[in-house]
């Protein structure tokens, strides 16, 4: 194996499969990078117990400038590969690989000579039928993903609350998220989609494939099968296992009456609460006390350490009963940051039952739902 490319082409693939290798796995081979070089061009991959990604190069990419002399396949480890290739002196490298698995890495007047591991003794990628596919564009689906994925339970203990649940039926595709104190939902219509599923993907697998796309309009594959989905992309196959078990039926969760309803802007909400939440912050209890009435809606924080702030919050209008409302200020930002700069209405039952927020579009079909803090 040999080839000569140019070092920039060639970091932007490692840096895209080294989101795949962690340097904890019990499987020694995985801390490494797979490289197979064949007559068209250059697969990378990187694999862990939850994600597999391999990028190609081809040898017609005028970036790449590959010039490849012999083909083969190495494993070479992740970590002391990527810092090599990110401080060799020239814009161009070249990988030739000897005996006894052996790498000479070369540019300019550097030269580095580093051992690998036999490529076939690397764990094979799963075998997807393409079967159950449809198409999203990346776009699409990184806001679909920055709609739910911060709900995601952090906590092991329910395993199945740790991904975003992904449901396909009669093209429309929902996608739900709940930690059991908030939940993001988000629905969104496509067109000529002969296909149905019911999965939940990790969330961390999620936030390493909006992070791995170079172009939000680039159209991406998706294939389902038993416990594995592939998002497939001209450049890219990003691999993530499925969790198992049941999600909860959260639609049961989402309350359809309510008493009291306020409509704001959201950069205007969002840059209150944080101003309230800067003393909320440094107490014991991290919350936030929301007041509304017909005559004003006024926002408190406090801190027994440090003192209080209140302030009166500008609103579009207000309908219903007077309520009094204490939330965690961090979920409430959150929720708010991924609606965007547009106007949202929040509705209310009471202070101790869940409130939501949706878009003041009724062609957006996105719901938040925030579980209030109880207090004294």
């Amino acid at each position: 194996m040999k080839v000569t490319l140019n070092r920039n082409a060639f970091l932007d693939e490692l840096a895209t499969v080294q989101r795949a290798i962690s340097g904890k796995t019990t499987i020694p081979i995985l801390t490494g990078v797979k490289v197979d070089l064949s007559e068209s061009g250059l697969a990378l991959t990187g694999s862990n117990a939850d994600i597999s990604i391999e990028t190609f190069l081809s040898v017609e990419d005028e970036n790449a400038n590959m010039v490849i002399e012999s083909t083969g396949s190495i494993v070479l480890q992740a970590r002391f590969f990527n810092e090599i290739v990110r401080k060799l002196p020239e814009s161009t490298l070249t990988l030739e690989l000897i005996e006894n698995n052996q790498v000479i890495i070369s540019s300019g007047k550097a030269l580095f000579n580093v051992n690998g591991l036999n490529s076939e003794n690397y764990p094979h990628l799963p075998v997807i039928d393409n079967q159950n596919t449809f198409e999203l564009s990346a776009r699409v689906l990184n806001k679909l993903v920055s709609e739910t994925v911060f709900s995601v339970s952090q906590h092991e203990s329910r395993p199945i609350l740790t991904g975003v649940h992904f449901v396909l039926e009669n093209n429309e595709l929902l996608a739900v998220a709940t930690d059991s104190h908030r939940l993001s939902q988000r629905t969104i219509t496509l067109n000529d989609v002969n296909t149905s599923f019911d999965i939940v993907v990790p969330g961390k697998s999620l936030q390493e494939l909006s992070r791995s796309f170079k172009d939000e309009e680039e159209m991406v594959e998706i294939s389902i099968m038993e416990n594995q989905v592939l998002f497939k992309t001209e450049g890219m196959n990003f691999y993530s296992r499925l969790l198992e078990g049941n999600y909860p039926d959260t639609n049961r969760l989402i309350p359809t009456n309510f008493s009291t309803e306020i409509e704001f802007n959201v950069p205007e909400l969002l840059s209150a609460i944080d101003r309230a939440s800067l003393l909320s912050h440094e107490g014991r209890n991290n919350i936030v006390k929301l007041s509304i009435n017909s005559e004003q809606v006024i926002i408190y924080g406090n801190s027994p350490e440090i003192g209080n702030v209140e302030e009166a919050l500008n609103y579009l209008k207000v309908t219903g009963e007077p309520i009094d409302i204490s939330f965690n200020p961090d979920y409430m930002k959150a929720s708010l940051k991924s609606f965007g700069a547009i106007d949202v209405v929040i509705k209310f039952i009471s202070p101790i039952r869940p409130f939501t927020l949706q878009p003041n579009d009724d062609e957006i079909n996105f719901i938040q739902l925030i579980t209030p803090v109880r207090t004294n």
